[in-house]
Order: structure tokens, then sequence, then C-alpha cells
């Protein structure tokens, strides 16, 4: 359940745990945190050696006794300990201490529009565990919306796509409220993948998910929707051999062996519009579909919805920091009394 504006407009601070990256606003003072949701300790010890960008650069680099791992899995906490000991070092002493001076101290998360009650408990449990005294939870959709603008508290349709990197969330909002939304466990991370088992089994070449990015650039030329031939060269090992090589991709193949995971995000758009109502479906013929999340800008994405619904598509201004700014923009008051009423009621 999504906590009211007059209960956000109290908290303190905001976190958006999410798969790939962990963001973090402070009231007064922004966006704060902006890091790969990551960590490496040395099992050893125990000890914390690096969060954020650091971590996430050791992935498949380190000795056997560091180990990188990641606290968050599709939106849900999955070890509440590593995560409040990541989000104390990204924060860092400076802010903490600027936080635990508040009287009451309060927070706000986001959580997914499915999330079990354990999953709700799991990110309430790490933000007390960073001091908090009360946690408000709110649901990443109508987080998102607020975040890229969306009139959401009119009695018309939105529709947002919220394209993480563990899932994709699709749902028709109104009146403050999702009136009908699907979550399709393909995100980024199953793009990814399909790039890199495409690569093993076609070309014998194994691929780390770091190295996928580019593809991505070179897909960004032409799009998932473009004919005709393409190549960009790709750097990995090989299976047999173990050494390294090098070889030049087809990017048509790699727009074929994506478009399995993209189906999928497809059908849940239709089941969406399916359970939608006539009337607010009709608002969606003109307004179309807001995609925010960082998966969003995967090249082409926009232009493949648009041919498979028909309806416009559109790309939020910074789609990856969209969830987070929503949760800002409740905290600072920035929403509309109307908003606050409906929200509310």
């Amino acid at each position: 359940m999504t906590a009211s504006l007059e209960q956000l407009r109290r908290c303190h601070f905001a976190v958006d745990l999410g798969a790939a990256r962990t963001r973090v606003y402070v009231k007064g003072a922004g966006l704060l945190v902006d890091q790969p949701s990551a960590a490496a300790v040395n099992t050893r010890t125990g000890a914390l050696i690096a969060v954020g960008e650091l971590a996430e650069q050791m992935t498949g680099r380190t000795p056997a006794y560091i180990r990188v791992v990641r606290p968050v899995n599709g939106g849900t906490v999955v070890d509440i300990e590593m995560a409040q000991r990541m989000l104390r070092q990204l924060l860092g002493d400076k802010v903490r201490r600027a936080l635990r001076r508040k009287a009451r101290l309060r927070a706000a998360a986001c959580t997914p529009h499915d999330a079990d009650p354990l999953a709700r408990r799991a990110a309430t449990e790490t933000l007390v565990g960073l001091g908090a005294r009360r946690v408000e939870l709110v649901d990443t959709l109508i987080a998102a919306a607020v975040g890229c603008g969306l009139p959401v508290e009119r009695p018309e349709a939105t529709m947002i796509m919220v394209c993480g990197a563990a899932a994709t969330q699709v749902a028709v909002l109104s009146l403050g409220a999702i009136v009908t939304a699907e979550r399709i466990p393909v995100g980024g991370e199953a793009v990814d993948h399909a790039i890199v088992q495409h690569l093993r089994h076609q070309h014998e070449l194994m691929l780390p998910s770091q190295s996928v990015r580019p593809l991505h650039l070179a897909l960004s030329g032409n799009g998932l929707t473009a004919q005709g031939p393409a190549c960009t060269e790709i750097h990995g090992r090989d299976v047999a051999t173990g050494l390294a090589r090098s070889v030049r991709i087809d990017t048509a193949a790699v727009r074929d062996a994506i478009q399995t995971p993209l189906t999928a995000v497809l059908d849940g758009i239709g089941k969406v519009l399916r359970d939608c109502p006539p009337d607010l479906v009709a608002d969606l013929a003109d307004r179309g579909i807001m995609m925010v999340g960082g998966s969003a800008l995967l090249p082409g994405l926009d232009e493949m919805l648009r041919q498979a619904t028909g309806m416009p598509v559109h790309i939020a201004e910074r789609p990856d920091v969209c969830a987070v700014q929503g949760l800002g923009a409740m905290l600072e008051g920035r929403i509309e009394p109307l908003a606050l009423d409906l929200m509310n009621s």
C-alpha cells in the first residue's frame, strides 16, 4: 500500500533500492547517492572492501577470498545486513551524522507493485537499521509516475512502464491510484543474458555481462526494428581454448536473439490493456505509454513498442532516476493539493 502524501512530507530521506542501482534522496539536499547496488566483501574477515562503482568494477576480477555481492534482487532486499552496510558506506559519515540529528528520523522507500509482506518488511528493516524511527513504503509505479511528471491525480488514464534491471512493471493509473498493473520478470539483465547466450552458442565466445554495453551502442545506430546489415567487433574468451578472441557480430542476429525476452514484455502490456476499462483505453490511444527506468534506454525499444501496440510511446527525460525523484517531490511537498486529497482517500 502506498503511504499518504501527508505522511511522506514528514520523511527526511528516501531510498530507491534497485537491483542495478541504489539511489538516496535527502530532503532539502536532493539526490545525493546514485551508485550500483554492489558490495565487495573479504570472506576471510567479513570486512567491507568497497561499495558502488568500485565494487561493480571488481566483479569477475577479484581473488577467491573477495566476493562481490548484490543485496538487492528484483527490487527486493535479500540480504538486510549487507544492504544496511552498503547504504551506510554510500551515504558517508557527513550525511549520516546530519540524519542522526533529526528528531524521530523518518524514511521512505520504493517497493515493487506486487511486493509480498516479506519484501516490504525487508525494506522497512533495512532503513530501520539506519536509524529510521518510521518507514513509509511507496509503490514504485506511483513514485515513477510522479517523478516523470504524469498527471496521475486527474480522472484520465496514464500508462507507465518501469523498465528495471530484473523486472518490468506496467500499469494504468487514474485518480492517483493504480487501475490495473502487471509485473513481468524480464528486465535489462534478461536482455543482456540473451546476448551472452547467443554469443556463446553461435560464436563459441564467452562474454562477461559487463561487456554487453558495446553491443547496445552498436544497436543505437539502427535500433531493434532497423533493417539491413551492420557489424561490430566484440572481444571475449574462446570457449574451447580459453584464449582471448575477437569476432565481428551481425547486429541483426543480436536483435533476433533478444526478441524472446522482449516478447514477454509485449504480452504483459497486452494483458494490462485487456484488463483496463474501455474508457481508459480510449484515453491511452492519444496519450500512449511513458517509459522510465534504466532499461528504457535500450536502443529501439520505444519504436518496437509503437509498432506492436499502435500507441504513442515516450521516454522520460531522465528515465533512470524517475522513481527517486518522485519520492523526492513527495518529501518536498511539490505535489498538487488535489493529488494529496486523492491519495489520502
